[in-house]
C-alpha cells in the first residue's frame, strides 16, 4: 500500500541503528502504531517475535494477516461445504488458497454500501460501480463464511487483507482518501483482483491488537518498544476512511461530499496533549530499549522530545541525511533523528 508515513523506505537504516544499539539477545518488538506493519514485518523477517497495535480496522487486518498468520490457510471447512462450486475454477488453481482466491474473484457484484457511497451511485468517484459492487460482495462473502462458522479467524483476516491491498490499487485518488479524483484514471478502471499473499516469514507467538497505545502497554512486555505515533494534526482516520469503512463493515454514517466517516482525534496529533500522552506511555513500558520516530513537522519540538525520552535513560541521535524528517529513537541506550 501507498501509505503516509510508512517506514518501508528507513527499513535499512532503522536495521542499522537496531543493530548498534541491540545487545544481540533481543527477542521481542513491540509496535505499537504499526499502521500497515512495514516494521513489525522487517523484525519478523529477522525472527524477533512481534507485537503489532493499531486502533484502525484495516491497519489491524493487514497486521492480523501478516505478522500473526506464517503459512497461507488450508480452509478446510470452506472447501469440505463448497466441493460444488470449487469444482467450477480453473482447474490450473490446484492450492486451497488460490481455489478461493478465485471463487471470489468470479462472484457477480452486489450493490452494497460500498457501491451507495463510494461510487457512482454515490457520486463519490473512489470506485468505478463495478469494483464497488465487486468490493460489496466479496466483502458480504467473507464476513457471511466467517458467521456461517466455514472460515476461521485467520482465514477471515486473510482473505479480508487481499481485499483491502485489491481496492486500494484500483481506488481512483491521488494518493490517500482524503478526496476522490473527478475523472477515473487508468488503474482504477482496472478491475479489482484479490491475489494471494505473500507470507515469507515464520515466526510464532506474534499477537496483534487493535487497542489505545496507552492502556496496551499496562499489559505487555518487550525487548524493544518501537514507538511512529502520529505526528501532527492530520488523522488517518481521515486519509484511509475509506479502506476503514471497507475494514469494518459497520456501515457508518458518511458526511459531506468525500463522505467522511466519524473519528476520534488522537492526543497525539493536538499539542496540548502530546507530551502528556508519551509521556504517559513512557512511564508505563516495560522494554529494555525505546525506539522513537518522530517527524520534524510534529506537535512535539525536538528539544520537547528529547526531554520526554530523557525520562526513561540516555538518548542518543542517530541522523541520515537526506530524508526530509527527524527521526528520534530513544531509551535505556539511544535516541535516533533523521
Amino acid at each position: 500500500m501507498n501509505y503516509i508515513g510508512s517506514k518501508y523506505s528507513l527499513l535499512p537504516f532503522i536495521d542499522r541503528v537496531f543493530e548498534e544499539v541491540a545487545d544481540g539477545d533481543e527477542k521481542v518488538i513491540c509496535d505499537i502504531f504499526a499502521g500497515t506493519g512495514a516494521v513489525g514485518r522487517h523484525f519478523k523477517a529477522r525472527g524477533l517475535r512481534v507485537i503489532a497495535n493499531d486502533l484502525q480496522h484495516y491497519a489491524f487486518a493487514l497486521n492480523k494477516a501478516y505478522i500473526e498468520i506464517n503459512h497461507p490457510p488450508r480452509f478446510v471447512a470452506l472447501r469440505r461445504a463448497c466441493r460444488g462450486e470449487l469444482r467450477s475454477v480453473s482447474r490450473s488453481t490446484q492450492g486451497p488458497v488460490d481455489q478461493v482466491i478465485e471463487l471470489l474473484n468470479n462472484l457477480g457484484g452486489v450493490h452494497g454500501f460500498i457501491a451507495k457511497n463510494y461510487g457512482p451511485a454515490g457520486h463519490r468517484l473512489y470506485y468505478t460501480e463495478e469494483n464497488a459492487e465487486r468490493a460489496d460482495a466479496i466483502r458480504q462473502t467473507i464476513e457471511d463464511w466467517r458467521d456461517e462458522g466455514l472460515i476461521s479467524m485467520p482465514e477471515f483476516f486473510y482473505l479480508l487483507c487481499s481485499l483491502i491491498e485489491a481496492a486500494d490499487k484500483v481506488a481512483n485518488t491521488a494518493s490517500v482518501y482524503g478526496a476522490f479524483l473527478k475523472k477515473f484514471k487508468a488503474s482504477a478502471i482496472k478491475p479489482l483482483w484479490l491475489k494471494p499473499l505473500v507470507l515469507t516469514n515464520h515466526v510464532r507467538g506474534c499477537r496483534v491488537f487493535r487497542e489505545d497505545a496507552n492502556q496496551l502497554i499496562k499489559r505487555i512486555e518487550c525487548d524493544v518498544l518501537y514507538l511512529d505515533p502520529p505526528y501532527n494534526h492530520r488523522q488517518y482516520g481521515a486519509n484511509y476512511h475509506v479502506l476503514e469503512t471497507i475494514a469494518a463493515y459497520d456501515r457508518p454514517q458518511l458526511k459531506g461530499v468525500t463522505g467522511m466517516r466519524s473519528y476520534e482525534r488522537s492526543r497525539y496529533c493536538q499539542q496540548q496533549s502530546a507530551g502528556e500522552a508519551l509521556t504517559d506511555l513512557l512511564s508505563k513500558a516495560k522494554a529494555k530499549h525505546i525506539l522513537l520516530s518522530y517527524n520534524d513537522e510534529g506537535v512535539l519540538s525536538l528539544d520537547e522530545v528529547r526531554r520526554i525520552l530523557g525520562t526513561r535513560g540516555h538518548v542518543r541521535t542517530f541522523t541520515r541525511p537526506g530524508y526530509g524528517r527527524f527521526k528520534a529513537d530513544s531509551g535505556r541506550t539511544y535516541k535516533r533523528s533523521s
